[in-house]
């Protein structure tokens, strides 16, 4: 169960191609987001979590920290949201939450063509603190 969250907190706090860490602060929310393909996983790790790996398939990965306590520990959230390419296609995220001791992550799927980019619109809400992250993300295939 480790592995999970050792690879999810790799990719999202660590600098990846062409990217910095992604985080916006929301009230007294920090949320940081990232998305990756799904190839990143291993198939050990994508199998534990019912992750389809596929040259075609993204994941996008949220985690949302409390600012106001001490050590700011991931907190639930109600996360929803969409993805639209520049034809002015929509899919809708469907996120699920999976938690691996205090680490709490919002994991959605996406599928996607060669080049596809695609913006990101994900309402995040918590305790009656509500924002939206938005980001640009082009994928390819391998």
């Amino acid at each position: 169960m480790k592995k999970l969250f050792f690879l999810l907190s790799a990719l999202l706090f660590s600098a990846l191609p062409a990217q910095a860490e992604q985080l916006k602060n929301i009230g007294d929310l920090e949320v940081h987001y990232s998305s990756f393909p799904s190839t990143f996983l291993t198939p050990e790790v994508a199998s534990t979590y019912r992750i389809q790996r596929s040259r075609y398939s993204a994941v996008v990965n949220v985690t949302v920290l409390d600012k106001n306590q001490q050590g700011k520990p991931a907190v639930t959230a109600v996360l929803s949201g969409t993805a639209r390419n520049l034809l002015g296609n929509e899919k809708r995220l469907s996120f699920r939450e999976i938690r691996e001791g205090k680490a709490i992550y919002y994991i959605a799927e996406i599928s996607h063509a060669n080049e596809e980019s695609l913006k990101f619109n994900i309402d995040v809400s918590q305790n009656g603190t509500n924002g939206s992250i938005n980001f640009k993300q082009t994928f390819f295939v391998d």
